[in-house]
């Protein structure tokens, strides 16, 4: 795993935030609905280091990578790649997309159905630059750095000709020809089997410790998370609500959230074994004052239900989002921002 204190950080995020408004078919007009679908998150991209972001569906993970891709505008924040601060309404430019590269959840979604693996790698190669005359090589180098070799048995294949462990590797190849410094990986592994899941697992971790990459891993998987990831990021209705350096979350996690996430992997070893419970819809049913996991929580409170929770600090790098910690001596109100760990600078108290 990287060492987090000494690397430089590719890519930060700083209090993004992206609201929808939605409006029910056959009401009135003024009938709208604010969907905070990612409300001040922020969180660095460590060169040669994965963060993973985890969190159920409709938490935000997908509408903040493609934040961060530039795929879809903020409504407020910015984005700082390599020192450089990016306004939240600039446009994506070729420049950006170069050096930040989204791979998404569905190979073939994503790949076009009509042309063969060669176009999909040469056509990005065109677009930046390449000379014509090299792009029959670089496309072959691409396929040879996500381990499909020989390279010429790929070029000339359709996407329903491979599987979907060879496509999403494919997917893969086509974001690294462009050389990006970070990897957006947008739940790489859920629609695979499981047989070829690991290898798409330890070909991200390779990139990462071999040509030092960052990357980010959305997933709803949170075991896939302890074992990739340096970094686990847990959000909830676009809000983070805990994170953690290396596995300190997946094995003493401090959120009432996390714990549900946790408590909901079946255990093999133990079926009847008793999990905790939440009643409410994971949706639908999200408090719009105080913590928005106060409908759900089992562990919930009367200030849970007015005020929004500040971050706590419960553990080296360890932050939970929560009012539970609230009359821990140890723990620190108003984390420090990820730079300013880094530094070595005192938390507020």
């Amino acid at each position: 795993m990287s060492d987090e204190l000494n690397a430089p950080v590719q890519l930060s995020a700083r209090h993004l935030t992206r609201h929808y408004v939605t409006r029910t078919p056959g009401r009135l007009r003024n009938a709208a609905r604010l969907v905070r679908a990612v409300d001040d998150v922020s969180l660095d991209l460590v060169k040669g280091h994965v963060t993973a972001v985890v969190g159920e569906s409709g938490s935000g993970k997908s509408v903040l990578a493609r934040m961060l891709a530039r795929i879809v505008k903020p409504t407020s924040g910015e984005l700082i790649l390599e020192g450089t601060h990016i306004p939240a309404r600039a446009k994506r430019t070729l420049e950006y997309a170069s050096k930040v590269q989204l791979v998404l959840q569905d190979p073939y979604a994503s790949t076009n159905p009509v042309h063969r693996v060669r176009h999909s790698l040469e056509r990005p190669l065109a677009i930046h630059g390449a000379a014509r005359a090299d792009l029959d090589a670089l496309a072959k180098a691409a396929l040879t750095r996500v381990s499909l070799e020989p390279p010429e048995r790929f070029l000339e294949r359709y996407p329903h000709e491979l599987s979907g462990g060879q496509l999403q590797r494919v997917s893969i190849a086509r974001a690294l020809c462009v050389e990006p410094n970070v990897l957006l990986a947008d739940e790489p592994i859920s629609m695979l089997d499981v047989s070829v899941r690991l290898g798409i697992l330890n070909l991200l971790r390779g990139l990462c410790d071999n040509e030092h990459l960052a990357v980010l891993y959305i997933t709803h998987d949170i075991a896939s998370a302890r074992y990739l990831a340096d970094e686990i990021v847990v959000m909830y209705a676009g809000q983070i609500v805990e994170r953690s350096r290396g596995t300190a979350l997946v094995d003493a996690p401090t959120h009432p959230y996390t714990q549900l996430l946790i408590a909901s992997v079946p255990d093999p070893t133990d079926p009847t074994s008793a999990a905790l419970r939440s009643e409410s819809h994971p949706t639908f049913d999200v408090a719009q004052v105080g913590c928005r996991f106060a409908p759900r929580c089992p562990s919930a409170m009367d200030v849970c239900r007015t005020s929004d929770p500040p971050d706590f600090q419960v553990g080296d790098g360890h932050v939970s989002h929560c009012w539970l910690h609230a009359d821990k001596p140890e723990a620190v109100v108003e984390m420090a921002l990820p730079e300013r760990r880094r530094e070595g600078e005192p938390t507020k108290r």
